[in-house]
């Protein structure tokens, strides 16, 4: 499995990604400002943090509804036990054959753990037609290998408590670095 590092971010850096989560929109001139060092000295941080592949992409967040999106699904895959490696990687290249012919719209796949599941993905669709073409699809494309595929539906064309959005954990991430601070401080 390929592990990775977790990095220490000096307290400077974890305000400047939480200030560009909440907009990478602006300009150096500002964050600085926000966060209370030089222009050069946030060019310098964000410059490194790109290199160290912690900043991977500046983007931004649409309403998927209005793209023409009415549903987001969060699926939970579980492959038969002993499926061997050289048969999972055959099923990655052939997804990746299908969204360069299809475009399938992933937002999210990764492997992880819970539920009984070893692999989690998730998609957009138009509307429950759609999504269950891409169900069939994938599950032919499996050719017996997976043992379960489960589907929580998200409808998007309704009012959600939290929409996704990358303030809320930037709001978490702030507060986190004011707890850091402050038991710093204590411990003086």
């Amino acid at each position: 499995m390929n592990e990775k590092t977790r990095v220490k971010l000096k307290d400077i850096e974890v305000r400047l990604i939480v200030e560009l989560m909440k907009n990478s929109r602006r300009s150096d001139r500002e964050l600085a400002k926000v966060i209370g060092v030089s222009q050069p000295t946030v060019g310098r941080i964000v410059k490194r943090l790109e290199e160290e592949g912690i900043i991977k992409e500046y983007t931004m967040i649409p309403d998927f509804s209005k793209l023409g999106f009415d549903l987001m699904s969060v699926n939970f895959v579980r492959f038969k036990s002993g499926t061997p490696e050289i048969e999972i990687e055959r099923l990655r290249k052939t997804a990746r054959k299908l969204e360069g012919e299809r475009g399938l719209p992933y937002l999210l796949v990764m492997n992880g753990m819970g539920l009984g599941h070893d692999r989690v993905f998730i998609m957009f669709h138009k509307n429950y037609g759609s999504y269950a073409t891409v169900r069939r699809m994938m599950m032919g494309a499996a050719r017996g290998n997976v043992e379960d595929l489960e589907s929580f539906l998200v409808v998007l064309n309704k009012e959600h408590y939290l929409p996704l959005t990358l303030s809320a954990l930037a709001g978490y991430l702030s507060l986190e670095d004011k707890r850091v601070q402050w038991n710093r401080e204590r411990e003086m």
